[in-house]
């Protein structure tokens, strides 16, 4: 097996995003995205759109990921996929895919956890960026996960916490879409938050047991919130946008910061590494800078591998086919798969 020049063509395509990429060991050669406007219509995420849009885009997307690549096909050492958690009929047309193009170019087929993909971005080859060593946490944060999890290898990873119902960016979206802004709202309400005061408001804190996370309650206050201000003013909303945006935004960094504080107390380590949509909020990243005061150590991937991506889907089957850790061909999708469970 040759490890001097590994070629991976991966593919995402968990929810709303097709995204193809190629790496030579761990250097991202391409790294081309699809987004869905469509969803916009409806504020939110429609599966079954999703899942055409994905058989639409996965071709040409994958096309422009190999001529921006300068690799063929003939030249790739294999496919890699995200085999879950995710939408499943969104899941199933990038793994078909997968499965049908390792097969016809009689190569490997590598199968990947969607959320490890978002902790092994910190691996990908870039100058600029430092590494975390192990053991390492992890907070990964998106619109449907929120998660610390300590990374002991690159594939030994236990899940120390998560959220008990919603997710960090379905609290955003959720608050947003409240507030009448479009979706995805969470970029928004971070734009918002930079210009407004973020104790002007202030909203209740979920007890939560340990190192697990809770955003319903948070959801149905700030609703409860906007909808007793409204009544007494129609122009509330108008009046006070970026301070809200920036109260809520900092409530919801203090239940981060609170847990992420609990965590290293607990393991002893000082060393974090966030990943996930969500991460690219820029509240999220000042907070987490601010505590290197303390001592930790905080690493942060760039933007494009911030969301949904196949670069850092192709980082995890590097690992994986170093350790020959291959997919067969019967393999399925799964919509739910553990985080310390490839």
């Amino acid at each position: 097996m040759n490890t001097n020049n590994i070629f991976i063509l991966s593919i995402e395509s968990s929810c709303d995003d097709t995204s193809a990429a190629v790496l030579q060991n761990q250097k991202v050669l391409s790294n081309i995205t699809a987004s869905q406007k469509v969803h916009q219509l409806y504020g939110g995420v429609v599966p079954e759109l999703a899942s055409r849009a994905h058989e639409q885009n996965i071709v040409p997307v994958i096309q422009q990921a190999l001529e921006q690549s300068g690799i063929t096909k003939e030249q790739l050492s294999a496919i890699a996929f995200t085999r879950g958690p995710g939408l499943m009929g969104s899941l199933l047309v990038g793994t078909s895919f997968a499965k049908s193009l390792a097969l016809g170019l009689s190569i490997p087929l590598i199968e990947v956890n969607h959320m490890q993909g978002h902790i092994l971005a910190h691996f990908i080859e870039n100058e600029k960026h430092k590494r975390p060593t192990f053991p390492f946490l992890a907070l990964t944060i998106s619109g449907g996960h929120t998660q610390i999890i300590q990374v002991n290898d690159y594939f030994s990873m236990t899940l120390l916490g998560e959220t008990q119902d919603d997710a960090v960016g379905e609290a955003f979206d959720k608050t947003a879409k409240i507030l009448g802004l479009p979706y995805p709202g969470g970029p928004l309400i971070d734009l918002y938050a930079q210009q407004g005061n973020p104790t002007a408001f202030s909203f209740p804190k979920p007890n939560v047991e340990g190192l697990n996370f809770s955003f319903s309650g948070l959801k149905t206050s700030i609703l409860y919130f906007i909808q007793k201000k409204t009544q007494e003013n129609p122009t509330f909303i108008e009046e006070n946008l970026p301070d809200i945006c920036a109260s809520v935004q900092n409530t919801i960094i203090e239940i981060i910061m609170l847990k992420l504080r609990k965590a290293v107390a607990q393991t002893g380590i000082t060393q974090i590494a966030i990943g996930g949509g969500v991460s690219a909020n820029s509240g999220i990243r000042n907070a987490l800078n601010n505590e290197e005061k303390y001592g930790w150590t905080t690493f942060i991937p760039r933007f494009e591998y911030c969301t949904d991506n196949a670069a850092m889907i192709g980082i995890a089957a590097y690992f994986k086919y170093l350790q020959k850790d291959f997919a067969s061909m019967d393999i399925t999708a799964q919509a739910r798969m553990m985080i310390d469970k490839s």
